[in-house]
């Protein structure tokens, strides 16, 4: 008896440790694989996180002389924070000082550089920064280097656009007054080319075109120049003013001197108050527009430096086209929030 118990113990006890070595082998087997994939899941995020380039913008810009250049200031800025981006902006009143800031652009760890050098001798230093690697974007002004980069607006077609809005406006044989802005270099001179070209295409009468000439394109120069174009001009069919801000001193000239022959004002920029002014029903008969060569280009240029900085491509220049802003559309581009310019 106690023999076959013993035996009973003996099978049973077998019994139990295969039914134990079955329960534990597929565990084993399957806590590797199990562990695989989440590993994998972990590593995939940080290597995507170490090819994403850091990016902070640098933007060296001209002293704030004229509402448009505070107006460059504020979209760049504007973008930067928007996107969440980190940004420096400097200012410069010369070639020297702009010199020293794209070094401490450099030195402050910009991914990209955003530069509006508005005087000659500016290509050793904008070199220095492409040579670095860092994208360079130039906003509205030629500088010759290699591996740059352009967005601007196009002057000619302004001066262009403008000549056939007056023509449509006031017809042939009108008088008009040209507010010639020579300071201004390149910038007028492209745009009066724009005027002229048109109206030789339709073969405008010019012996009623004349020209004056305004110091800058301060808003007090187009008061000044305009109060005494009225007193010597008993007639004027139209202006082509190549800014907004002249529009501006001009409209105040022309209201104070209660004229009501002018039929056409022209301007350029992206001027919110002469926005304002455009939609006001007050000055609907002075058949107010605008060119559009609005500082929101910049913010082109930064996407484009961005672009750049991830391994795409682009134009070496980018032109933005011209839009006439005039009552009929002013609407799409007032922007409340903009009270810079």
């Amino acid at each position: 008896m106690k023999k076959l118990i013993a035996l009973l113990l003996a099978v049973m006890m077998v019994f139990a440790l295969c039914a134990c070595g079955a329960s534990e082998e597929p565990a084993a087997e399957e806590q590797p694989a199990a562990e695989a994939p989440a590993e994998d899941a972990a590593e995939a995020p940080a290597e995507d996180a170490a090819e994403a380039p850091v990016i902070k913008v640098g933007i060296a810009a001209p002293d704030v002389t004229h509402g448009w250049v505070a107006g460059v200031a504020y979209y760049a800025e504007k973008y930067c924070k928007d996107n969440n981006l980190e940004y420096k902006i400097t200012t410069s009143a010369d070639a020297a000082e702009m010199t020293s800031a794209l070094q401490d652009l450099m030195a402050w760890g910009a991914t990209v550089v955003v530069s509006w050098p508005q005087w000659t001798g500016m290509e050793t230093a904008l070199q220095e920064v492409i040579d670095a690697g860092i994208p360079v974007v130039n906003f509205d002004v030629d500088v010759a280097c290699e591996g740059i980069y352009k967005v601007t607006g196009d002057n000619y077609d302004m001066g262009y656009q403008c000549a056939k809005y007056i023509s449509d406006k006031v017809g042939d044989g009108a008088i008009i007054a040209v507010m010639d802005v020579p300071s201004s270099g390149s910038v007028c001179e492209l745009r009066k080319e724009g005027f002229y070209a048109y109206m030789d295409e339709i073969g405008y009468d010019m012996t009623n075109v004349f020209e004056v000439t305004l110091e800058s394109f301060a808003r007090d120069d187009g008061l000044t120049v305009m109060a005494d174009v009225l007193e010597k001009n008993p007639q004027i069919d139209a202006v082509f003013s190549m800014d907004d801000e002249t529009s501006i001193g001009s409209i105040q000239a022309i209201t104070e001197a209660g004229r009501t022959d002018i039929k056409a004002i022209t301007g350029g920029g992206g001027c919110q108050e002469y926005f304002r002014m455009i939609a006001d029903e007050q000055y609907a008969d002075l058949g107010l527009c605008s060119a559009l060569y609005s500082p929101s280009m910049v913010q082109d240029a930064i996407k484009t430096a961005i672009d750049l900085l991830n391994g795409g491509e682009a134009e070496p220049i980018v032109v933005i086209p011209t839009t006439i802003v005039s009552a009929d559309n002013v609407a799409e581009f007032l922007d409340p929030e903009n009270t810079v310019y």
